[in-house]
């Protein structure tokens, strides 16, 4: 990714785990708790594509396992982020931008399921059978209503600003754009195309003027 693509990332990803951890999580809702940081990494998966939105993800579910007050095995949240942002990414929008709200809400229902069950079975393997106790069905219905009433405050938001950081003029991708402007704009290409221009047009003067010299001659 590039480096302010990064940077994005970063801060959104930082504010939606503080938020997540010192508000969300306070709320004591039945079952699930609303999952900020998973709408988070799926506002910028639909606009960076599936490998951005698997580093985000990954880098994003790492930071979770991470922080306080976390109680499970560091890279569990990591591969479940993972595993959502490229998938999310592969529905990305064209263009990044969101013609219809059905795709976007069916992806945030199926983020919440697949994140919930995903981790349910990572919980399993490492042997952690807290989501037996608390209900796997409880926690699939209330995470995915919790995540479907907040997700169009919050995917749309990331979504527009991230889109802020595609047309990049320093990515590599733009490069066309970039000489486009140029051209447009009347910078450096510009100038020397019309510099080339002068040159052609100064030559043929000069061998018109020899012409009509040569004729005076003749006469």
């Amino acid at each position: 990714m590039r480096l302010n693509r990064t940077l994005l990332s970063i801060v959104l990803v930082v504010v939606a785990l503080v938020v997540q951890v010192s508000v969300l999580a306070r709320l004591q809702l039945p079952g699930a708790v609303p999952d900020l940081l998973l709408l988070v990494v799926l506002g910028l998966a639909f606009v960076y594509g599936h490998v951005s939105g698997a580093l985000i993800g990954f880098g994003a579910g790492l930071l979770a396992d991470l922080a306080p007050p976390a109680d499970h095995a560091a890279g569990r949240y990591a591969l479940v982020l993972c595993v959502i942002g490229y998938f999310a990414g592969l529905v990305k929008p064209e263009n990044g931008q969101l013609k219809s709200a059905f795709v976007p809400m069916v992806a945030v229902v199926a983020a919440a399921i697949g994140s919930t069950l995903l981790y349910a079975l990572v919980g399993a393997l490492v042997g952690d059978t807290a989501a037996r106790h608390v209900g796997l069905g409880s926690l699939l219905f209330t995470a995915a209503v919790y995540d479907l009433l907040l997700a169009p405050f919050v995917v749309p938001l990331i979504m527009a600003i991230a889109r802020r950081t595609v047309n990049d003029p320093l990515s590599d991708s733009s490069g066309g754009d970039v000489a486009a402007g140029w051209l447009a704009s009347g910078t450096g290409l510009r100038i020397g195309s019309q510099r080339g221009g002068l040159r052609v047009k100064v030559a043929r003067n000069r061998a018109a003027r020899a012409g009509r010299i040569k004729g005076v001659k003749r006469l």
